[in-house]
């Protein structure tokens, strides 16, 4: 039963080994560059492979002999399809990182093909989208006639190369909610509220994140948005992205913007990652009005990613991975994430 996991050298996917052999996994550490794995791979006596994610031969032949793939390399909206065609192709488990809407959708939208090669599909094994598709499922528990849900993220500790480079590419493009089931898109900054993540009353804003899609598949909640807390200044910059969308998308800027977010740090080095934190804030509604309101607070993202994509990986390796496309609450319930040390769960109020 092999573990391999795909992209180590990464700010999160070398989190992840760690994580791993903490555990006592021995993973096989994959990725494209041969140097930096084999290094990686020889500190801690693991066996080590090379593969791009061009040629279906080679990443056939990199799946050989293994249980279940962690992939870490984004951007997952280019990176993840040929990972999924070798994982269906060879009868292995997927498991990914993302937190890209645009996965979770192509990824569902291949749930009976997955079924009929016996393998599991599950984008976002981390911070976006375990704690808050628990926290959705656990809000459907309480309100099972709720027809709306909104979600809130409120996180502090500072963001990965990776994922600044992911904003990068979804500058000046549109933000989505669920409406009546369907996918619905809107202008960058569409809406705000208010929102007390435990923390006093913080502005948010709609935004894009993969739990627009992973809410309705997990629950079935027809109406859905997704927040996170802004400064005013950047909820400006957000607005004003809707008449300046067609530059941000311009080659030349987004290979500068991309320049100067490689020419940054990695990531939150440990101590920013020890003090830092997640909050979560959710709120489901009936057609009736009725009401109920959780939250959820965790233990900084990329620390919680690391150790959600590891307990995932270690459920499919004994075995629990129901086939097909999954969400980490449909496999796993909601109270899943609850198993993550430092997480705790409140119920707001009920009306």
């Amino acid at each position: 039963m092999a573990l391999l996991i795909y992209g180590v050298t990464g700010y999160t996917g070398r989190l992840i080994v760690a994580r791993a052999l903490h555990e006592g996994l021995r993973p096989i550490l994959a990725g494209r560059d041969a140097t930096a794995v084999h290094t990686l791979a020889s500190t801690h006596a693991l066996e080590a492979r090379i593969a791009t994610l061009e040629e279906p031969a080679v990443l056939d032949a990199l799946l050989r002999d293994v249980t279940v793939v962690l992939h870490c390399a984004g951007p997952f909206s280019r990176t993840s399809a040929p990972m999924i065609d070798a994982c269906i192709r060879r009868g292995v488990h997927y498991l990914d990182i993302t937190g890209e809407l645009q996965v979770f959708e192509a990824a569902a939208a291949r749930h009976e093909e997955a079924q009929r090669a016996g393998v599991m599909l599950m984008p976002g094994t981390g911070f976006d989208v375990v704690p808050s598709d628990c926290l959705a499922a656990h809000l459907h528990r309480r309100l099972p006639e709720a027809t709306a849900l909104a979600l809130g993220f409120r996180a502090l500790g500072g963001v990965s190369r990776g994922t600044a480079l992911t904003m990068v590419e979804g500058l000046g493009r549109p933000g989505w909610i669920r409406r009546g089931g369907v996918l619905t898109p809107v202008p960058p900054g569409w809406h705000t509220r208010t929102i007390d993540f435990g923390d006093g009353p913080k502005l948010a804003v709609t935004i894009p994140w993969g739990d627009v899609s992973t809410v309705f598949h997990s629950t079935g909640i027809p109406d859905v948005r997704v927040y996170m807390s802004v400064h005013p200044r950047q909820l400006a910059m957000l607005r004003r992205s809707r008449w300046l969308g067609w530059l941000l998308r311009t080659g030349f800027m987004q290979r500068r913007l991309a320049a100067k977010v490689r020419a940054a740090p990695p990531g939150p080095d440990d101590r920013a990652r020890a003090k830092g934190v997640s909050l979560l804030w959710g709120e489901a509604t009936a057609a009736d009005g009725r009401r109920v309101v959780s939250r959820l607070r965790g233990p900084e993202g990329y620390t919680l990613t690391a150790d959600t994509a590891v307990r995932i990986a270690q459920r499919v390796l004994a075995g629990d991975a129901p086939r097909g496309f999954q969400t980490p609450s449909r496999a796993y319930g909601p109270d899943f994430v609850l198993e993550v040390p430092g997480v705790v769960r409140d119920d707001v109020d009920r009306q």
